[in-house]
């Protein structure tokens, strides 16, 4: 007899009670590091930050011009669930809540390592 059935649809492996677990990254302009790190420290979960001084994000117009900016660059863990916890923290210490990108974990951990020495977002289109 087999316990296996076909019609059971896998789950990603990195799930758990509160949703999928993802990858947060989070640009700020360096000076304002410190209020993000206040605000993070008020949602109720634990945030380990990895954070990175010298990233860029550079920003793609609508016409394909590309512009560089340096920022601070905090990427940590959490749950979906806690997304929104999130973005309500930014938001009360006056930090743009659409700065968060999210990424599933399982894409994140099978794309391999990433170059330390060169830290940076694609975003687009660019702003202005």
């Amino acid at each position: 007899m087999c316990a296996w059935s076909d019609s059971i649809t896998p789950q990603p492996a990195l799930h758990g009670t509160s949703g999928e677990l993802v990858s947060v990254r989070i640009a700020v302009e360096p000076r304002l590091l410190e209020s993000l790190l206040e605000a993070l420290a008020e949602v109720s979960f634990p945030v380990n930050p990895e954070i990175y001084h010298q990233a860029v994000v550079v920003c793609v117009s609508a016409g394909g011009r590309r512009e560089s900016k340096p920022v601070t660059l905090v990427e940590f863990p959490a749950y979906r669930d806690g997304l929104a916890e999130v973005r309500n923290a930014l938001e009360t210490h006056g930090l743009d809540p659409d700065a968060i990108q999210v990424r599933s974990m399982l894409s994140e951990i099978q794309d391999g390592p990433k170059r330390g020495d060169v830290p940076w977002l694609l975003w687009g289109p660019a702003a202005g």
